[in-house]
């Protein structure tokens, strides 16, 4: 039996803040299936990720629908825990506390920040947080405080608080954003380990970010999709001149892509 898309977008707008987040976008996310999604600031990509997780709900049209794992109507503590979502503003929710390492990572199985006196962690989870400490290659963060660690390494610890309850889909949300070249090369092999243990969505306006494991690339602007398809069709220069609404030249090495700016122009 065929598993339902983990998302289903037909015809949606919303509005929110003063303004048109996504316009009659639609857009379908099957199981299993490494997906990116690429535009520029403002194009609707946060907004898309808040409609996921029911931040953002779009205005009701009769030939429209929001459907994840193929249900419209969801209790949001009944599906928020089947993703994990990394956005970097939560790191600044820990560094005002005294947190360990594996404190953060076992937060996740509680969708809080740190450990509180009612959260009953079990061996399981203790295990679990072990697992996710070395699949991150941070078993030395295990017992370090959280204000201690590195851009990078606290980056590590969020994508493992996201993993930790095992979710069916990992949204990360521009997990290189203040990386040092060192750090983001070893944060991406890091996402390629990922990517053997649950699906990802990649939100990013960076090419770099995308890994060889992930097919597929929906570029998005003004909030509609400008373009879907094989990651080798949709990045290339022209398509990406257009996105960005300047000159850009696309190039592929050994699996990755690069964006360089800049006008081509012959003498």
């Amino acid at each position: 039996m065929t598993e339902p898309p983990l998302l289903d977008f037909r015809n949606i707008t919303v509005s929110h803040d003063g303004h048109i987040g996504l316009n009659n976008l639609s857009l379908t996310i099957h199981a299993h299936e490494h997906i990116a999604l690429l535009g520029p600031n403002g194009s609707g990509k946060s907004t898309l990720i808040k409609t996921l997780t029911r931040d953002c709900y779009p205005l009701w049209r009769a030939d429209s629908h929001v459907r994840i794992f193929d249900r419209e109507n969801w209790n949001i503590f009944h599906l928020r825990p089947l993703f994990g979502i990394v956005h970097n503003d939560l790191m600044q929710s820990y560094i005002r506390y005294p947190y360990s390492g594996r404190e953060v990572i076992l937060s996740g199985f509680f969708s809080s920040v740190g450990i509180w006196p009612n959260h009953e962690v079990t061996a399981a989870m203790q295990a679990r947080a072990e697992e996710i400490l070395n699949l991150m290659e941070i078993p030395h963060l295990a017992d370090r405080i959280v204000n201690e660690t590195s851009t990078g390494e606290g980056r590590r610890l969020l994508i493992g608080r996201a993993l930790v309850h095992r979710p069916r889909a990992l949204i990360l949300d521009e997990p290189t954003a203040s990386l040092d070249i060192r750090a983001t090369a070893e944060l991406i092999a890091i996402l390629r380990k990922v990517a053997a243990e649950t699906t990802i969505i990649l939100v990013t306006h960076h090419l770099s970010d995308i890994i060889p494991e992930i097919s597929r690339v929906v570029l998005l602007r003004k909030g509609s999709v400008f373009r879907d398809g094989r990651k080798s069709d949709v990045l290339s220069s022209e398509t990406l001149s257009e996105l960005f609404e300047m000159p850009v030249e696309v190039l592929e090495r050994g699996g990755y892509y690069h964006l360089i700016q800049g006008s081509f122009e012959t003498a």
